[in-house]
């Protein structure tokens, strides 16, 4: 057998083969596996030897396991939309059919009762739960990492508050878990009592508060103009960027570059931090707020050592 007679079924599978796509006998596809070709992950079910590891990998494969009535759902779908989750989460699977008896290693299988928005969605060739019912799941296995999800799903325009909110309602039912921590998600969308413009305001929010950094104002009008955040009593401004608003729309790019152009003349120092580095690098993003605080601090004035970073 040659690796290259999969190649093709095997790419846009995540390096992963069932035995019905693979086309081998049962003698054949046992001799593969045992002269290490192939990589058994689950029954009927390897990878070619070679390919990545990945999660995305082993979420597939516990789909394709299942079959047809399976779909990545909860941790594993969430990953699948984009929301930044641990490489070693468990592979999470809905089962839609009625195949009780099944039970696949390292991969959690959940018969759901609530049967709701259960149509397949596709996310880098893998079936999944949609965003809505992926939020919802995830609040039943990880309340903790609902608000980042939630924060995700409306950054990047998979889904406003009110539909998030609609969802809530319809799910909500006795017994239903992962409710509360999407409610309370919503709930928390709002800085000092004024609603963020974005919801990467929110996380910067946080993300000061994480690494104690000092404190910041909330939309203060700088120069004529309105900035998202100014570090309280410096000269130090902190703007937070989505693509699509800043980004994707050339008007809106070439109007924010004049306006950072026009506060660095009057002073000011400018930071741009985009979801992603705000999301998954917050401690290289408190650092730079940090290198430029000291950049601003006037030579020689008396001022006490910002605080250390958070643990």
């Amino acid at each position: 057998m040659r690796l290259s007679d999969f190649d093709d079924w095997a790419r846009a599978h995540h390096g992963v083969i069932t035995f019905e796509a693979s086309g081998l006998s049962r003698a054949s596809w046992y001799r593969a596996i045992r002269d290490g070709d192939l990589l058994q992950l689950h029954p009927w079910v390897a990878r070619l030897i070679g390919t990545p590891d990945t999660p995305e990998q082993r979420i597939i494969a516990g789909v394709l396991a299942i079959g047809e009535s399976a779909l990545a759902s909860h941790r594993s779908a969430a990953r699948l939309w984009g929301v930044p989750r641990p490489d070693d989460d468990p592979v999470d699977v809905i089962l839609t059919g009625e195949r009780r008896d099944l039970q696949l290693t390292d991969v959690v299988i959940h018969r759901p009762t609530d049967r709701e928005r259960l149509t397949p969605q596709r996310r880098y060739g893998i079936s999944c739960t949609n965003i809505l019912r992926t939020l919802i799941d995830l609040g039943a296995v990880d309340p903790g990492g609902v608000h980042t999800a939630v924060g995700h799903a409306v950054a990047t325009r998979l889904a406003t508050l009110e539909a998030i909110e609609a969802a809530a309602g319809q799910h909500a039912r006795r017994g239903r878990s992962g409710i509360v921590p999407v409610r309370d998600a919503i709930a928390d969308w709002s800085i000092d009592q004024k609603p963020a413009d974005s919801i990467l305001e929110v996380v910067m929010r946080r993300l000061v508060e994480r690494f104690r950094l000092p404190a910041v104002e909330f939309h203060p009008v700088i120069e004529g103009y309105e900035v998202d955040f100014r570090v309280a009593d410096t000269r130090v401004v902190i703007e937070c960027d989505g693509w699509a608003y800043h980004g994707a729309i050339r008007d809106n790019f070439e109007r924010d570059h004049e306006r950072d152009a026009r506060l660095a003349g009057a002073g000011w120092i400018v930071l741009r931090f985009t979801y992603r580095a705000i999301t998954t690098r917050p401690k290289a993003t408190a650092d730079r707020i940090r290198e430029a605080l000291e950049r601003w601090a006037p030579t020689g004035a008396e001022s006490s050592p910002l605080p250390p970073d958070a643990a």
